[in-house]
């Protein structure tokens, strides 16, 4: 497996609509993270419908969880969405100051015709 496919992974795991709204309702939750009970409660789904779905988040490392008595607690994991979030804006630094570059040069030109 290449370093693509891992991001297509976690892209899948993103791609339902439910998992996103999972994904959305654990980053506003915080890092104590939220119950399966908890979870499907605030997003009105049967648990059962949820558990594959943490699962697959899970397994893509979007999520991690811990076990707290009875319960386990999903939270989003911060080091794969760090990875995520690199992944999308990996390069911008470089394309936002080439086009800096480029709108001087073109400012520069404009000012050169105008003398």
């Amino acid at each position: 497996m290449n370093d693509q496919d891992n991001y297509v992974g976690l892209f899948a795991a993103l791609s339902h609509d439910l998992r996103l709204a999972v994904f959305r309702l654990l980053m506003s939750a915080g890092p104590s993270g939220l119950s399966a009970g908890d979870i499907a409660k605030a997003l009105d789904v049967p648990p059962s419908t949820l558990s594959s779905h943490l699962a697959q988040m899970s397994q893509a490392g979007l999520l991690r969880s811990t076990r707290r008595r009875q319960q386990i607690l999903y939270a989003v994991d911060v080091e794969g969405t760090r990875r995520l979030i690199t992944y999308l804006t990996e390069g911008f630094e470089t394309k936002i100051v080439m086009l800096v570059r480029r709108q001087d040069t073109f400012i520069e030109s404009l000012y050169n015709q105008l003398l």
